[in-house]
């Protein structure tokens, strides 16, 4: 399997050739100042060989102390093809005026693509952020009872109000409703708010978990491909190992354990230590949703092997069919025998971002851990506290979100209707983008079964592979820059994500309203069947 690297960014140019230009001056420098250039763990090997002390490392380059070429090596190495080369040329056509209605399906942002919130979240934020409406008698013939009642009980539970810092972990009485939501979702009752860190958003929860897992580079993490490129990007710039295990296409994105125990052999033959496995269910960017089957699986895998599962089930909310409904993992490890259910350390990480709400930009999220050692909780309670708090918006979008109003509240007929509607029309749209891509020569989709992408394979001419060849690109990186030009629709190469050798993709989201889905749909198969007119 084969990482292709696809950023293509103009700063990685400017890097390398700045790079270059360093390297040059150094060949012309005497050799104590090339020498005094070398990295730090470099130059200490080559002192010690002479005999001589090492200097210090490079200060500066060209008068700047964080020029390009001393910063992290890790941060260089970084990628994250969702806002990389294809955002940044979209974002440059937009400033040079170009004459396309672009449709931005790169990225899940579904208010960005004409999402309305809901509306029960957004008067409770209203009231709890301007607590002088709850003391305006006018605010009962603005806002229903429910939320005013809402507002006060959150604001009352921030200490000083949501303006003020809070514990590290987040509000006690939001983790409490969250333990709350876990407990009924899964029909256990050992959920716990001790064990519960609000973060804003879910990738600052799994940061914190990798930054807690990976000692060094001899670390690994297992990770799906294709994967959704915050784990790639967070394990590099954290020093770790991604270690992949394959989705299998043919077989509707499966999840297969002999991968797993293909890529646990490979790592520990090569002396490595796996720490930790991803799983992203719905899936992000294949679609895919997990059955019990598969997740007990997976529990027992990574208990027989004492892993660390980090579960993202950020789009339990995003499912379109009924033959496999979402079963949380915590759910499906109460099912298991005790050495099991006692034993396996699980991290589950869930947001705001997704689901009806779509609140990218309030910022809320948690992760939950289970089963895992008092002294590590403390330890990650510990880097918590470097960041204060999290933020308060995003604490009370999520008390909305796992504690939405119940049957027979003012605001419950509403909030009902407003959330079938939308899930309505995802299921729509997620038929209408797959059988667009499947009735296309050369392209093939899996049925969106959740989350908010579709993930179809391109097969593309020969005379295609030899153009992008010659544009000096990876052959999906080349067609969604034809696509973007020519249509302004704005997608990310499945090399982004990582593919099977030979194979071609690009995800797109399922986001835009149903009219505006349906002139993508039109848009793509217009320029696809021009692209492979042009190349056959």
């Amino acid at each position: 399997m084969v990482m292709r690297n696809t950023s293509g960014l103009a700063r990685l140019a400017r890097l390398a050739s700045l790079r270059a230009q360093q390297q040059a001056q150094q060949q012309q420098q005497p050799a104590a100042r090339a020498f005094s250039a070398l990295p730090a763990a470099e130059a200490a090997a080559a002192a010690d060989a002479r005999g001589k002390p090492a200097p210090p490392p490079v200060a500066s380059v060209d008068g700047k102390a964080m020029h390009p070429s001393l910063l992290n090596a890790n941060l260089l190495k970084t990628q994250y093809a969702v806002r990389g080369e294809l955002y940044l040329r979209a974002e440059q056509l937009k400033k040079e005026g170009a004459k396309l209605d672009f449709i931005s399906t790169n990225v899940g942002n579904p208010h960005a693509l004409g999402a309305a919130p809901l509306t029960f979240t957004r008067q409770v934020v209203a009231l709890a952020a301007c607590p002088q409406l709850l003391a305006d008698p006018r605010a009962r013939d603005l806002f229903p009872a429910d939320a005013i009642a809402r507002a006060k009980v959150l604001v009352e539970s921030f200490n000083g109000g949501v303006g003020a810092y809070q514990d590290s972990r987040g509000n006690p009485h939001v983790r409490r409703e969250i333990a709350d939501f876990i407990n009924a979702r899964d029909g256990v009752r050992d959920a716990t708010p001790e064990h519960i860190f609000l973060t804003d958003g879910a990738s600052p929860a799994v940061r914190l978990a990798l930054n807690a897992l990976l000692r060094d580079e001899r670390d690994c993490i297992l990770v799906p491909i294709p994967q959704y490129p915050l784990y790639s990007a967070s394990i590099q710039l954290l020093g770790g190992t991604l270690l992949p295990y394959e989705l299998d296409e043919t077989k509707g994105w499966a999840l297969s354990v002999a991968s797993l125990e293909a890529g646990l052999a490979r790592a520990r033959a090569e002396g490595k230590c796996v720490r930790g496995l991803v799983f992203i269910n719905p899936g992000n960017p294949t679609g895919q949703c997990l059955s019990k089957d598969n997740l007990q699986a997976l529990l027992r895998f990574a208990g027989d092997h004492h892993i660390v599962l980090m579960a993202d089930e950020v789009y339990q909310e995003n499912v379109y069919q009924t033959e496999r409904p979402f079963v949380s993992a915590r759910r499906a490890l109460a099912e298991l025998p005790a050495p099991y259910k006692d034993g396996v350390e699980l991290l589950s990480f869930h947001t705001v971002s997704k689901g009806t709400g779509g609140e990218c930009g309030l910022r809320g999220g948690y992760v939950e851990m289970h089963n895992l050692h008092p002294g590590a909780v403390e330890e990650m309670y510990k880097v918590c506290s470097i960041n204060l708090s999290p933020n308060s918006v995003g604490q009370i979008a999520m008390s909305c979100l796992v504690n939405p109003p119940k049957a027979g509240d003012p605001s419950h007929a509403l909030w009902k209707q407003e959330r079938e509607a939308e899930l309505a029309s995802l299921k729509r749209r997620a038929v209408m983008v797959a059988d667009a891509f499947n009735g296309l020569e050369g392209v093939s989709c899996t049925a969106v079964e959740g989350a908010m992408y579709a993930f179809p394979r391109i097969r593309l001419p020969p005379k295609a592979m030899a153009a992008a060849k010659a544009a000096g690109k990876a052959p999906d990186v080349f067609y969604c820059l034809r696509l973007l030009e020519a249509t302004g629709i704005s997608t990310v190469p499945g090399s982004g994500f990582g593919q099977a050798e030979g194979t071609f993709h690009l995800r797109t989201t399922i986001l835009p309203r149903e009219a505006k889905m349906a002139d993508f749909c039109q848009r793509f198969e217009r320029f696809h069947k021009a692209f492979m007119a042009e190349f056959k």
